[in-house]
């Protein structure tokens, strides 16, 4: 038997009784995307898949994109992420420490993302979690008149965090290699997004990598970003979610900011991330 249950009151749900490793059926594969929209993240638990049934589940989502960081691309599939403090004969074998700052993934695209999906293979007991930030509610909490001023602005937006550009930090963005940089550029998107799907508004990647509005002077663009990162990212609109091994979770991108934990060295944690474009936006 299928369950869902909710996490908090602002996000997030469980969801119990479902065999990713099988064929969804279209009913079932609706019901998810209806979970994800409703609770912005959903996890479901104990599930093992293999490189090709992971895939295979997010492609009911839309289209894997592989991320620009080819260094910790799966073996069997490019679509595939690792993420992972483990070293192999002295070397990473994936990303060590990945957007431990709130962002939203893929905004320094042209195509933004519709969701991401992590698969826990190794994870230390928690805290160990991801923390998510609702976007759509603190939209809605805003001042009219801060809503109205911001309504039609469009953010600059580039690979990083705007915050910490120090490349030894470990809360810099993760570091391109040259040939991985020359792959990304400016891009421009709305600082008031409505949701694809439900059409319900949100803001949009006010933390990360925004560094700028359109026809505002950078001094000033960024205190407006910062002032709406700090509202956004109040505890009354987030939820943190600790991993067990075997969970898989998605997450809503267009209604989401997201920030990874800072992870402890000494202690093995391996995830496996697939990034969704949205099928709406080609």
């Amino acid at each position: 038997m299928v369950k869902l249950s909710p996490l908090s009151d602002v996000l997030g749900a469980r969801v119990e009784g479902l065999d990713l490793a099988q064929a969804l059926q279209v009913e079932q594969a609706q019901w998810l995307a209806d979970a994800l929209h409703r609770h912005g993240f959903i996890v479901l638990k104990n599930q093992s898949l293999t490189a090709d049934q992971m895939v295979n589940f997010a492609q009911l989502w839309g289209r894997p994109s592989p991320h620009v960081i080819d260094t910790f691309h799966h073996p069997l599939d490019a679509n595939i992420l690792i993420l992972s403090n483990v070293f192999k004969d002295g070397k990473p074998t994936g990303l060590v420490d990945a957007g431990t700052y709130f962002h939203t993934d893929y905004s320094y695209l042209d195509d933004v993302a519709r969701c991401t999906i992590l698969h826990a293979q190794d994870v230390p007991p928690a805290p160990n979690g991801t923390t998510f930030a609702n976007q759509a509610k603190a939209y809605a909490d805003l001042p009219r008149s801060t809503q109205e001023k911001i309504e039609h602005l469009v953010v600059k937006h580039h690979y990083g965090n705007r915050e910490d550009l120090n490349l030894q930090s470990r809360t810099v963005a993760s570091v391109l290699n040259s040939d991985q940089a020359q792959r990304v550029h400016w891009v421009r998107h709305p600082l008031v997004r409505k949701h694809p799907f439900t059409g319900q508004p949100a803001l949009y990647a006010v933390s990360g990598s925004s560094f700028g509005i359109e026809g505002m002077e950078d001094g000033e663009a960024l205190a407006l970003l910062r002032e709406l990162a700090a509202h956004a990212t109040q505890d009354k609109y987030c939820f943190t979610n600790n991993y067990e091994n075997g969970d898989v979770i998605v997450w809503d991108n267009a209604l989401l900011l997201h920030s990874a934990p800072l992870i402890d060295l000494t202690r093995p944690r391996t995830l496996w991330r697939v990034t969704v474009l949205n099928p709406q936006v080609h």
